[in-house]
């Protein structure tokens, strides 16, 4: 067997090992888990979640997790926790403990603390048995048979199904919330995700310059207005109302064709009813429209009259695409 097969089989091996362990959860959920959710949900104080090492690492991810689909949530180091990070825990916060044997030095040395606290404890944990698993309120088993680690030392398989329990989690308590696309783009703003949820097409237009002629404009008036405004379009106007465009694709298909052109004019140029659309149209559907069509730019109007032009690299920049 040459490398490249070897490397294959071996990733093929872990991916297999790792997915029969993930899809094992499902069997060793029990009441635990929904009571857990339901602690959370109706909980006034925030999700503390530790642990330590490659738990705590994932302990960090479920905590992003939560607070990006609104279940305020903080990782703390199980063992900054024993030396002085325990004033983190408030009194009607909500522990998650993560740890695969449930039997760490930092998690025996913890537990009792947030126990004396009376703060509810949730363990998250491969070990149901464990000093962490008889302490806790809710047992979350996480309990796979084998690491991926040829080894069975590294954890690879472990850390996988504590992440999944998180997600599980997570989405949960999303739903018991309610949890919305416009409630993701509120805690997402500055994100490609939630841009494509609340970024409308004024919010790029009113960005760039408004490039518009008028029917009887000439040919150098249409070729300067292009030019200067640096879209590669320009609006044919009448009455404030759009009546035709004009791309710079449509001037060089014209010079190609005509040999007189001082007596051309913007109506002799211009494609009729161009592609337009709403500025209070998402972004992302300006998207839609430019990749249904082929094109780079939108017109844009507001109450029927002409406002702008969204240019396919505004969505570019924006992360829209």
């Amino acid at each position: 067997m040459n490398t490249k097969e070897s490397i294959l089989k071996i990733a093929r091996a872990t991916i297999k090992l790792e997915s029969k362990a993930i899809d094992n959860l499902a069997d060793l959920l029990t009441n635990d888990f929904a009571d857990a959710v339901e602690l959370i949900y109706k909980s006034k104080g925030r999700v503390i979640i530790t642990g330590v090492g490659k738990s705590a690492i994932i302990a960090n991810k479920i905590v992003a997790t939560l607070n990006s689909t609104g279940t305020p949530a903080v990782f703390m180091h199980a063992a900054d926790a024993i030396h002085g990070d325990l004033g983190l825990i408030l009194q009607d916060d909500v522990v998650i403990c993560i740890s695969k044997s449930g039997n760490t030095p930092e998690i025996k040395v913890l537990v009792p603390l947030i126990k004396h606290a009376n703060n509810k404890m949730i363990a998250i944990t491969g070990n149901a048995e464990s000093f962490l698993g008889q302490q806790s309120d809710f047992i979350l088993n996480a309990y796979v048979a084998e690491e991926a680690c040829p080894n069975n030392l590294a954890p690879t398989t472990s850390t996988t199904a504590q992440l999944v329990m998180g997600d599980a989690l997570a989405i949960c308590l999303l739903d018991l919330r309610g949890f919305s696309s416009k409630d993701f783009a509120k805690y997402h703003p500055g994100g490609a995700l939630g841009k494509r949820l609340y970024l409308r097409v004024n919010d790029l237009s009113s960005q760039n310059q408004k490039p518009q002629v008028g029917l009887e404009a000439s040919l150098k008036e249409v070729i300067v207005e292009i030019t200067e405004k640096m879209l590669g379009v320009t609006a044919v106007v009448e009455n404030e109302k759009i009546v035709g465009i004009i791309t710079d694709g449509d001037l060089r298909r014209m010079l190609s064709k005509s040999d007189d052109l001082s007596g051309l004019r913007a109506k002799d140029i211009m494609s009729n009813n161009p592609r337009r659309i709403s500025e209070d149209a998402m972004a992302v559907d300006a998207k839609e429209l430019m990749e249904e069509f082929g094109i780079s730019q939108l017109l844009v109007e507001h109450d029927g009259k002409f406002s702008g032009v969204v240019h396919l690299h505004d969505l570019i920049k924006e992360g829209i695409i």
